[in-house]
């Protein structure tokens, strides 16, 4: 067992090792979206929301076709894949790079990995799910998909897209301040109390 944790620590240190040397010339703009993301200024929350507001905004207001988006969208990538590492010593300063910075890095990166991981986890999990118990997989599928199909016709395909991304820009930080942790272990205790209540009545 501890040798099977061992090659797992290992494996996961040499990931993270890979995933560091690759985003090596992102690294300034990667820390300062960290920054932004965990709200170290109480002015970034809003700011984001701005930024993301007037994004979706210009999108509506052009209205481009889905092939046109998704170009312009790849477009940009590739723009920023090719001037960022060349860019972003010039703007930041190769010389400004602290000890305290790299290893906030590397928890980023090793974060990235692990959030990796999960996700192959939970689709061999899926996978693993649908042969032990085709039916019930199929079911919950079809009533998840069909769940959420119907969301998705009652609200605008962009409205719904700009919330979205929106909830995903503010997890980092509110999961930071503990706002989750609060309201779901409200939520979880609530719950809890109804489940003992119904519990205590059926006695």
């Amino acid at each position: 067992m501890a040798e099977g944790d061992n090659r797992s620590t290992n494996q996961l240190a040499a990931e993270t090792a890979n995933l560091e040397e690759q985003l090596q010339g992102w690294g300034e703009v990667i820390l300062l979206t960290d920054k932004i993301l965990r709200w170290e200024k109480a002015w970034f929350p809003p700011a984001t929301i701005a930024v993301v507001s007037f994004v979706f905004l210009m999108i509506y207001y052009v209205d481009p076709s889905v092939l046109s988006g998704v170009s312009f969208f790849i477009m940009l990538l590739c723009l920023a894949d090719y001037l960022v590492p060349a860019l972003a010593p010039r703007i930041f300063g190769s010389s400004k790079w602290t000890t305290e910075q790299q290893q906030r890095f590397h928890e980023i990166c090793s974060n990235m990995v692990k959030t990796r991981r999960k996700i192959v986890g939970w689709w061999k999990r899926l996978f693993t799910f649908k042969e032990e118990k085709p039916k019930m997989y199929f079911m919950t599928m079809l009533c998840s998909l069909a769940m959420i199909a119907w969301i998705g016709q009652q609200v605008h395909n962009l409205f719904l897209t700009y919330l979205i991304v929106s909830c995903f820009l503010m997890f980092p930080g509110l999961n930071k301040h503990g706002i989750i942790s609060k309201y779901f272990g409200m939520a979880n205790r609530e719950v809890n109390k109804l489940i003992k209540y119904r519990e205590k009545k059926n006695e």
